[in-house]
């Protein structure tokens, strides 16, 4: 696709996708929303591609929604917003369903939507620079969308100071609450994040996605029942030829060919 707001590379089985709204410092509008997803979803798709690397062009990550957006809206009818809004609805359920790790480099503020968008992410390093925060209260908003992100990351405890608080956060704090898992300096950020990137997309793509699979269809299931579903996918991952191939590899001091399969 011909990407307006976003920018989309692949090089070595990792997608790099650039939020590209710089001189706005990158805002979830209701066009970077759409192309966000459809490019995350695009690399999902591409059998070349097995880790997706997100950040930010210029100074910011991503400030969250669009204040002249937000103003726009006041004059629409609830219909209206409700279709509107499911674009971002659908970028923030795309985390549960996509099958190809998602690794957010932090280059900057990371606030609200993108508070949000980290969150979301499997992996989330950030810059020392970044900046991290619920914002959303202090223009009368709640961010109802990415909350369930958010607490997962952070917990319902901490979830909630966030929001009520408004209190935007330095890179080691969100470390510290787990919202990041990682903070480099700002130089180092893009290496870090591309030998993060590398080294999941090193692994079996099969094995990788099972792992996916296993964790969010377990997250809610019955204890006892989780285990039975956890056995069926060992079978395929017993059966797989990724695995044979992997056990060859190891016995044969050589690197893995995997075919996904």
């Amino acid at each position: 696709m011909d990407f307006k707001t976003v920018l989309y590379e692949v090089n070595d089985y990792v997608a790099k996708i650039t939020l590209n709204l710089p001189e706005i410092r990158n805002p979830l509008t209701e066009k970077s929303a759409n192309e966000l997803l459809q490019a995350i979803t695009n690399a999902d798709r591409d059998p070349n591609v097995r880790a997706i690397v997100i950040t930010g062009a210029g100074k910011a990550f991503s400030a969250g929604g669009n204040l002249n957006e937000f103003k726009k809206n006041l004059e629409k009818t609830a219909p209206e917003l409700h279709f509107e809004g499911r674009a971002s609805t659908e970028l923030f359920k795309v985390g549960a369903k996509v099958q190809t790790p998602l690794i957010a480099a932090v280059n900057g503020p990371a606030l609200g939507g993108g508070t949000g968008l980290v969150a979301m992410c499997h992996i989330a390093i950030a810059s020392s620079e970044a900046k991290l925060g619920l914002t959303e209260l202090r223009l009368g908003l709640v961010p109802f969308v990415i909350m369930p992100w958010v607490r997962r990351a952070v917990g319902d405890r901490k979830m909630l100071e966030l929001m009520l608080t408004a209190e935007i956060i330095t890179a080691e704090q969100a470390k510290e609450f787990n919202l990041v898992h990682r903070v480099v300096p700002p130089e180092e950020l893009e290496a870090e994040a591309m030998k993060v990137a590398k080294t999941v997309a090193s692994f079996s793509p099969l094995a990788v996605q099972l792992g996916l699979d296993a964790f969010y269809n377990t997250e809610q299931m019955d204890l006892l029942k989780s285990f039975d579903y956890l056995s069926t996918l060992r079978l395929v991952s017993f059966m797989s030829e990724d695995l044979r191939e992997g056990a060859s590899a190891f016995l044969e001091k050589r690197t893995p060919n995997w075919k996904g399969q």
